[in-house]
C-alpha cells in the first residue's frame, strides 16, 4: 500500500480497548509525569527546558544517545533565515554557542581572528563544531535537573496506552514505562505520533489539495529546480549507453516523473551532513568502504565527462569555469578548521530516491536504510578523491579533506543523526501552507515565527522522453519574509488525542515544511509546545482548547517572537 497518499487515522472503537490492556511493567508505583517528551533532537531539549521553567515535572526520553538531533549532528551551518525572529530558547542556545566561542581556549586550531563569521560584537553564533552544539544540549538539561533516559526506543506496536482520548502512558522496547499528563513527539519521524492513531501524511500533496504552486511533482517550474543542482545535458542513464536495453543505472526511478503537479509518495533526500577538515593533524582519510560498488557512481562520473567536454546546459553545476572544475559539495566552514559539507550538484551527497519507505519503517528497516546512506556518502568521498575518471584537479582537492578526528569519536567519526529532512507530518484541522508562509492567508495564533526559504531537496531521478537523466524536486523559492506559525500545527484533532503536542512533525504541507524544518524554528516550537502542555495541565484543558490570549503572553514574556513587520 502507498505511504505517499495515505492518512492513518486511529480506527473507530481501538482507543477504548487500548485502554483495556495492561501495559508491560505498568503499576501503581509508577510516577506521573507532568509531560513526558520523547525524542532528544534540539526541539526536545527545548521542549523539556521550557516544562521544567515552568514549574513541571519533566522525563525527556527517546532513542538518541547523543542530545541535539542534527543541531549536534553535523548541521553547524545554521539555516536561520532571518535572525530578528529566533527568541526564546532558541536563540539563548546560539548565544550559549557565542559564549563558548567567546573565550581563547576555544579556538584549538586555529584563532577567532581567521575565523570570518566570528564577530566578537555580536550576542549570538550561527555556526558551531558538533561537540560544542551537543555541550552546550547537555549543560541545558544538567542545569535545569531534567532526567533524560537515552537509548530508549518506543514500541510503536503495543506500548501505547489510550484512554478516553488521551495516551496515558508509553511503553519502551526496553519495558520501561512511562505516565503523564502531556506527551509531546518531538522525534523527526513522529513515531509516537503515529502509535497514538493520529492522522498523518507522508510524500507531496498535488497543488490542487491546498491550492499551492510549488508542491507536487516540478520539472519545469520557473525557479524550483531548473537547472539547479541538475545533470549535464546528454548524460545517458543506461547501464551500456544508448542501449535501453541493458538496463537503468542504479537508483533512477523507471516510473517517474509524473504528472506536473501531481501528488506522490516520493520524500527528499537524506544524507549525513559530514563533519570535515584539512588539518592534517586531525584529518582521517576517507576509505573506500566495505562493500563499495563501482557502478553506483557511474552518474557522478559521466556527468563530470559530459561537463570537460563542454556540454551545454542551463545552469550546470560541474561546467569549466575560469580553467576550474567545482566540486560536488558544500563545503561551509565551521571554527578550528572545520566544516559542514552539504549536498551540491547533480550527483552528491544526496542518496537520491532511496527513502521512500524511512518514514513508516520499522527500526531494522530503518537501520538498513541508513547504513546504505551511509556507505553511498563514503563510497562517494572516496571516489571524488580517488578514481582515476574524477578530474585530478577535483581529486586533489578533496584528498585534502577528511573526517575530523575529534568529532563523533564514538561513531567512527560519523556523524550520529541522519538528515531526515522530511518524514511523516500531522493532518489536523489547521495545515500550513504554501499561503500561510506568503502570508496571503492569516496564522491567528501566532507561537512562533520562521523565515527560512522553502527549500525542499530533490526527490528523483528519472529518465527524460529524449532518454537522459534528470533529477526532480528541488525548491529553493524565497517566502517572501517571516512568516507567523500557526498553534493549530502544533496540535491533533480534538477527536484523536486531547493531550499531545507534535513540535517536528507539525501539520503543514511538503513544501510548506520545507521553510519550518529548520533547527532553530524546532527549538522555538519545542518551547511553544511545551508552554502550552503547561497551561493546559493547570486550567485541566485538551490542548486544543488552551487559552490562546494567556499562552501568547506567556511566550512574549519568555522572550519569543510571535510577529515581525516586513
Amino acid at each position: 500500500m502507498s505511504i505517499g497518499k495515505r492518512l492513518f487515522v486511529l480506527a473507530a472503537g481501538i482507543a477504548p480497548i487500548l485502554a483495556l490492556v495492561a501495559t508491560p511493567g505498568l503499576t501503581a508505583a509508577e510516577p506521573v509525569h507532568d509531560v513526558v517528551v520523547y525524542g532528544g533532537t534540539s526541539a526536545g531539549v527545548a521542549a523539556a527546558v521550557q516544562a521544567k521553567r515552568m514549574g513541571k515535572t519533566v522525563v525527556l526520553v527517546g532513542p538518541d544517545v547523543h542530545l541535539g538531533g542534527l543541531s549536534s549532528g553535523g548541521l553547524g551551518q545554521t539555516d536561520t533565515g532571518n535572525h530578528a525572529v529566533i527568541g526564546g530558547i532558541s536563540r539563548e542556545f546560539y548565544q550559549r554557542i557565542k559564549r563558548h566561542y567567546d573565550q581563547p581556549q576555544a579556538w584549538t586550531r586555529e584563532t577567532p581572528q581567521k575565523y570570518s563569521r566570528y564577530r566578537p560584537n555580536e550576542d549570538a553564533m550561527w555556526t558551531f563544531e558538533p561537540s560544542v552544539a551537543e555541550k552546550v544540549f547537555d549543560d541545558l538539561v544538567r542545569e535545569h535537573q531534567v532526567t533524560v533516559d537515552r537509548d530508549e526506543w518506543l514500541d510503536r506496536e503495543g506500548g501505547l496506552v489510550k484512554q478516553d482520548g488521551r495516551i496515558v502512558s508509553i511503553t519502551m522496547l526496553s519495558g520501561r514505562t512511562y505516565r503523564g499528563k502531556m506527551f509531546i513527539d518531538a522525534t523527526y519521524e513522529g513515531d509516537l505520533m503515529a502509535a497514538a492513531g493520529v492522522s498523518y501524511h507522508v510524500g507531496r500533496e498535488s497543488n490542487a489539495q491546498y491550492g499551492e504552486t510549488l508542491n507536487g511533482v516540478h520539472t519545469s517550474i520557473e525557479g524550483a529546480g531548473l537547472g539547479h543542482h541538475q545533470f549535464v545535458v546528454g548524460v545517458d542513464p543506461y547501464v551500456q549507453p544508448g542501449v535501453p536495453s541493458s538496463g537503468l543505472l542504479p537508483f533512477i526511478d523507471p516510473n517517474g516523473p509524473g504528472q506536473e503537479g501531481n501528488g506522490d509518495a516520493r520524500v527528499q533526500a537524506y544524507n549525513f551532513r559530514m563533519c570535515l577538515t584539512d588539518d592534517p593533524d586531525n584529518r582521517v582519510p576517507f576509505i573506500k568502504p566495505e562493500g563499495h560498488q563501482e557502478l553506483w557512481y557511474e552518474l557522478l562520473l559521466r556527468n563530470f565527462e559530459a561537463g570537460a567536454k563542454g556540454a551545454k546546459a542551463p545552469k550546470p553545476e560541474y561546467t569549466v569555469s575560469s580553467g576550474a572544475l567545482r566540486i560536488p559539495w558544500i563545503n561551509s566552514r565551521m571554527p578550528n578548521r572545520k566544516t559542514d559539507t552539504n549536498n551540491q550538484g547533480a550527483v552528491s551527497t544526496d542518496f537520491i530516491g532511496q527513502n521512500y519507505d524511512y518514514p513508516d519503517a520499522g527500526y531494522a528497516e530503518r537501520k538498513q536504510i541508513i547504513a546504505r546512506h551511509r556507505l553511498w556518502q563514503q563510497g562517494l568521498m572516496w571516489t571524488l578523491a580517488n578514481h582515476p575518471r574524477v578530474p585530478e584537479k577535483i581529486r586533489t582537492q578533496v584528498a585534502r579533506w577528511g573526517l575530523a578526528r575529534d568529532e563523533f569519536a564514538d561513531n567512527g567519526n560519523w556523524p550520529y543523526q541522519i538528515y531526515v529532512r522530511e518524514a511523516r507530518r500531522m493532518a489536523s484541522e489547521f495545515v500550513v501552507t504554501e499561503n500561510h508562509l506568503r502570508r496571503r492567508k492569516p496564522s491567528p495564533r501566532s507561537i512562533g515565527m520562521g523565515s527560512y526559504g522553502m527549500d525542499s531537496h530533490h526527490v528523483q531521478r528519472y529518465v527524460t522522453q529524449s532518454g537522459e537523466v534528470r533529477n526532480e524536486g528541488d525548491v529553493e523559492v524565497s517566502t517572501g519574509g517571516p512568516y507567523p506559525i500557526d498553534y493549530g500545527a502544533l496540535v491533533p484533532r480534538q477527536e484523536e488525542c486531547e493531550n499531545l503536542l507534535v513540535p517536528v512533525c507539525v501539520s503543514c504541507s511538503h513544501i510548506a515544511f520545507g521553510s519550518i524544518r529548520m533547527e532553530p524554528v524546532f527549538m522555538i516550537l519545542g518551547q511553544s509546545a511545551a508552554t502550552a502542555a503547561a497551561m493546559a495541565i493547570d486550567d485541566g484543558l485538551p490542548v486544543q482548547k488552551v487559552d490562546y490570549p494567556r499562552l501568547r503572553k506567556r511566550l512574549l514574556d519568555d522572550g519569543q517572537v510571535l510577529e515581525f513587520g516586513r
